[in-house]
């Protein structure tokens, strides 16, 4: 079983928390944003010691905890840059390489993505996934060709070269990937803490159908984790032996929204609250939680012959539940353009691409100057949530 680090954050960034964890949504083309915010925290000297991903947050968890401190960003870079590449040699930002500068106007750069998104429809991505050369529809039953699309054998061999496995088993960074059973419909995290992490394990965890086919791993198929939740948020908080811990959840899709007007924009409502995947709730609830776990530790600190009281196991039980640790999530979430659409996730272009990583980037870098987004929580429950992309930061 490999061996993971003890948490160090607090030693080396001098913050009140013993661990730093990185937690990212799936969202497929969305996911540079996660990029631009691990980004910017490297430039703060923030590197996490525990990073959980579903689907694309799991390629960018691999990206990250599979090279060095001062590799990733590069690692990373060289993924997106790489799906984002166009076909037969163009231009990666054609339109602006041609001197027309940025689309202008929601209605020319919405024809513009949804061009580039029926190309990726068609051509796939470039070192992600390619058309398979035939419809599922005329493969044989039982097959891998009869399950998807899309073959991605590209991206087995991305990871391979882009990512250190033997890194990741190491240790130096708690690393988890979730994904569902195909037959028993179990959601399944792959930890490093008990599994050795090989590139099927990140497959798995973004295999969603019919566009890919499900990922065997010890002889099960898998689909992605995002079928059942696509933020891994609750893995990481639910975490034993749980210590004060600085979370920064990165969200690529919004649950709050606006009525939609007409077809299209209810598309990408539906999208936005289904993989959301209810943050704010869960949130809610481990803070309902903790609120109870401090007051038991309370009491216990109240109670004598507290060590006589543990030899009752129903009590032991109870008391092990007890503690007085804190939780800071630094809730970041993508605020999509009107001109995206319902392909925001599989519109893989330089130009979108670019935009992601720095809206991602700039979100950061403005989240971390603002002086309560480190703050140890000081509340009763012990857990504050801080999300700057509201009209007005909160920390509740």
């Amino acid at each position: 079983m490999p061996t993971v680090a003890k948490d160090t954050a607090h030693a080396r960034t001098g913050l009140p928390f013993d661990r730093i964890a990185l937690l990212l949504q799936g969202g497929g083309a969305l996911g540079s944003y996660q990029a631009g915010v691990y980004e910017a925290l490297t430039e703060r000297a923030l590197h996490p010691d525990w990073v959980a991903g579903i689907s694309i947050g799991a390629i960018n968890s691999a990206l990250i905890a599979g090279n060095a401190p001062e590799d990733r960003v590069a690692a990373l870079r060289a993924f997106w840059e790489s799906v984002t590449a166009t076909p037969f040699g163009m231009p990666a930002n054609f339109w602006r390489d041609m001197g027309f500068g940025p689309p202008r106007g929601d209605f020319a750069h919405s024809m513009l993505n949804q061009a580039r998104a029926f190309g990726t429809l068609l051509g796939g991505a470039p070192d992600f996934f390619s058309p398979r050369p035939w419809p599922p529809f005329f493969a044989v039953p039982g097959t891998p060709e009869a399950q998807s699309f899309y073959d991605v054998a590209p991206l087995r061999a991305t990871l391979l070269r882009l990512v250190d496995f033997d890194r990741i088993n190491a240790g130096e960074m708690r690393f988890s990937v979730g994904a569902v059973n195909v037959c028993s419909g179990n959601f399944v995290y792959f930890d490093n803490a008990t599994h050795t992490i090989g590139p099927e394990h990140v497959m798995a965890s973004g295999s969603l159908p019919p566009g890919f086919p499900a990922t065997i791993v010890d002889g099960e198929p898998y689909w992605d984790g995002g079928l059942v939740s696509n933020t891994p948020l609750q893995w990481v908080l639910q975490d034993r032996p749980r210590t004060d811990t600085l979370a920064f959840q990165v969200d690529l899709w919004s649950a709050r929204g606006e009525m939609p007007k007409d077809l299209i924009a209810q598309e990408v409502r539906q999208k936005d609250i289904r993989f959301s995947s209810r943050t704010r709730a869960a949130t809610d609830q481990y803070k309902k939680m903790q609120r109870l776990r401090r007051a038991l530790m309370r009491l216990l600190d109240e109670l004598p012959d507290r060590e006589a009281l543990a030899a009752d196991p129903a009590l032991a039980e109870l008391m092990a539940e007890a503690d007085d640790k804190v939780t800071q999530i630094v809730h970041l979430i993508y605020r999509a353009r009107n001109y995206e659409g319902a392909s925001k996730d599989y519109e893989f272009s330089r130009l979108t691409m670019e935009e992601h990583w720095a809206s991602g980037y700039d979100d950061m870098v403005r989240t971390l100057d603002h002086p309560d987004s480190l703050a140890r929580p000081d509340s009763d429950d012990g857990v504050a949530t801080f999300d700057i992309a509201r009209p007005d930061p909160t920390r509740t």
